[in-house]
């Protein structure tokens, strides 16, 4: 952009977004991003970083920053991005049906604005919308799209990311994907169908908009609480995978939303199920779209869960539950050796794969999955009680898809244990499942160290780790991969690399994607690859080793750590960090 003519045309296609928006707040800051730019020097980067494109809809939907601009959420956005849905669900529909869409939303700045800008355009549309009627966990807007046999969902939630952040996802049900995707969120090739149809050349107020006509659920006398159902749907799921045994749910847990919309839900199945001494962070129980007391609004972020143990601490508890502000996510903490600490997420998986196969194995039909970055750990408890088990790409939309599915996890804090009931991960169900078995532990007096032990003992040690490189541009990700695949690591943790795969190889065992995939000669494993919806490089580390007896695990742990830390060091050195 450093001719006249091409600052004067960014300039003017600026002005006439402003133009249009319908939002005051998001027209009034591009006109005076404009008007400070009337200098010819002045520098146009900004108006380039919000202009240079538009937002790439994709299986993650959309999310991005708040603000002006094609590069940004805002209603312009949105109100084209559902048109773009609407034409392709009334594609799908040929005439033969009308279809129907659920919307739901989250706490976040504007997720409601945006809930409503999507329900005046599929209204308009002629399509039989219903809205939720609060901001709400985005499972609860999974469940409905198969309670209320809808044919899409559309949920705007950024999830865990930073407070300036909003997204919009999509899931398809009913009469538009086969039955193992009802419910379940876009992939390829539906992704790019509906990125087809979202089309910016069309005037904005061209653009039908309905001022009601939307179903608000429930409405004033309906018997159909959306939020209640699911709350009954997920203990009664629940309860079918406990065993027999002792329990005692007088256990004290300690719970935390992190500002989030799950504080409720959770708290609600929690006690429904018998639970009665639950201690909520009273700083992060309510909704706040700032969330004023962490950083970052995601479990697995250092500091995120500081407060639930500190509380924790105090009340003397036995199990600490914290949900990512969109409850999509779980993530859990015990106190253990040599103090509290939060489970990594392979952990939690590998402990509801083991006790959920007590149960799974006596079906003729079940299937345990993971996501391909995930521990290997899951491959071995299905095959050790018979059950069958798949590896998918990274991301719940490609586990929530495996036919006759009964458990699947990413390492990521996204578990799926009620599949007939939220067919995506789901931070409430999976809270209280833990609860659970962790009240089962509690009757022994014992906590979730023991099953750690156990599953130690008798599958051997999985070690994991990952090391996340926060990039300021996304070309340096493409650098980086590239570094790798002209030159591979030759070893990793002292053992030599034995196995180079490139995932986005065509012709591999899972479809193709950009990451690369290392083995070596002691059963390392490291896979990188760019995150799909932040600027990162994620690299997924993990060891094994057989153990010897309980009463050498501590040592062997350590063993293992320090081949994990070499392992993490070869990798920062690869990539010339």
């Amino acid at each position: 952009m450093n001719s006249g003519n091409s600052r004067d045309a960014l300039l003017e296609r600026a002005r006439h977004w402003a133009a249009e928006d319908p939002d005051p707040q998001t027209q009034d800051e591009l006109t005076t991003l404009i008007e400070s730019l009337k200098d010819p020097e002045s520098s146009l980067e900004e108006l380039e970083d919000r202009f240079g494109g538009t937002l790439e809809f994709g299986t993650a939907g959309l999310r991005a920053a708040l603000g002006a601009g094609p590069m940004r959420m805002n209603r312009v956005v949105v109100r084209r991005t559902a048109a773009g849905l609407a034409e392709f669900l009334a594609t799908k529909a040929a005439g033969a049906y009308v279809p129907r869409v659920v919307v739901g939303y989250d706490a976040r700045h504007n997720s409601y604005e945006f809930a409503l800008e999507s329900a005046s355009v599929f209204t308009a549309r002629g399509f039989e919308v219903l809205l939720m009627p609060s901001a709400l966990p985005t499972p609860v807007l999974a469940f409905s799209v198969r309670h209320f046999d809808a044919d899409c969902g559309v949920m705007v939630t950024a999830s865990h990311n930073p407070a300036q952040d909003n997204g919009y996802k999509v899931y398809l049900g009913g009469r538009v994907v086969a039955d193992s995707g009802q419910g379940a969120q876009i992939v390829t090739p539906l992704d790019q169908k509906i990125a087809a149809a979202i089309d910016y050349s069309v005037p904005l107020s061209e653009i039908p908009l309905a001022q009601s006509g939307w179903t608000v659920r429930p409405d004033a006398g309906e018997d159909d609480d959306v939020a209640a159902a699911y709350e009954t749907a997920v203990a009664d799921a629940v309860a079918e995978l406990v065993t027999d045994e002792a329990t005692d749910k007088s256990l004290p847990i300690v719970l935390t939303p992190l500002h989030g919309v799950g504080g409720r839900t959770m708290e609600n199945v929690l006690r429904a199920a018998g639970f009665t001494n639950i201690h909520v962070v009273a700083e992060q129980a309510q909704p706040d779209p700032d969330f004023p007391t962490v950083s970052f609004p995601n479990p697995e972020e250092a500091g995120a869960i500081d407060m639930a143990l500190a509380l924790a601490e105090s009340v003397d508890a036995a199990l600490v539950i914290a949900n990512d502000p969109d409850a999509d996510r779980c993530a859990i903490a015990i106190n253990g050796v040599p103090g509290w600490r939060m489970l990594r997420g392979d952990e939690l998986g590998s402990i509801f794969g083991e006790y959920i196969a007590q149960t799974a194995g006596t079906k003729s039909q079940a299937v345990f999955a993971n996501s391909i970055v995930s521990s290997r750990r899951l491959a071995a408890i299905a095959a050790a009680h018979e059950i069958a088990h798949e590896e998918t790409l990274t991301g719940f939309k490609w586990i929530s898809r495996v036919p006759d599915l009964t458990f699947g996890y990413e390492e990521a804090l996204g578990y799926c244990v009620a599949p007939d009931v939220v067919r995506d991960k789901d931070g409430i169900s999976a809270g209280l499942l833990i609860a659970e078995i962790a009240a089962q532990r509690h009757a022994l007096g014992q906590n979730l160290q023991q099953d750690l032990d156990d599953l130690d003992l008798k599958y051997g040690l999985c070690s994991t780790d990952q090391l996340s490189v926060r990039v300021s541009s996304l070309d340096l990700l493409g650098a980086m991969m590239g570094r790798l695949r002209s030159n591979p690591p030759e070893s990793l943790g002292g053992s030599p690399v034995e196995s180079v795969i490139d995932l986005s190889a065509e012709g591999g065992a899972l479809p193709s994607t950009d990451g690369m995939k290392y083995s070596t000669a002691d059963g390392t494993r490291v896979i990188v690859r760019p995150s799909g919806t932040e600027p990162k490089l994620k690299c997924y580390l993990e060891v094994h080793l057989e153990a010897d007896g309980s009463g050498t695990l501590d040592e062997q742990r350590h063993t293992a750590l320090e081949r994990l830390s070499a392992v993490r060091e070869d990798v920062s050195e690869s990539l010339g960090l």
